[in-house]
């Protein structure tokens, strides 16, 4: 069985399928890597160095923005990545049908809620 698993050529980073332990030698869509920080089955490994502000590509398609440098070899999750999925306000989307909604600021005149008070 492989350890990880990469879907499209465009990708920088693959799925292991298993626990990665460092050390451990990969050959994944042409390159071998070693790894170069435990990666829990389930979670994401850099296929090559992916810099602070690069979209970090799983399945072909931009999953989120990389927060940090992240070296080849090294676990891909949420401490160096920021998350693109399901936030209209970081990538506009060419398919949106509508714009996202933005929370008005309350009027001024409204006094804000009092609640039950004793």
């Amino acid at each position: 069985m492989r350890a990880a698993l990469v879907i499209s050529e465009r990708d920088n980073v693959a799925t292991a399928l298993e626990a990665l332990e460092t050390g451990q030698r990969l050959d994944l869509a042409g390159t071998t890597l070693m790894v170069q920080s435990p990666v829990p089955r389930g979670h994401k490994i850099a296929l090559r160095p992916i810099r602070s502000g690069e979209a970090v590509i799983k399945y072909g398609s931009p999953i989120g923005t990389a927060i940090a440098d992240i070296p080849q070899g090294t676990h891909v999750h949420t401490h160096n990545v920021a998350s693109d999925r399901g936030r209209g306000d970081r990538v506009p989307r060419a398919d949106a049908r509508e714009e996202p909604r933005i929370a008005e600021p309350p009027d001024e005149a409204t006094p804000p809620p009092q609640g039950n008070r004793r």
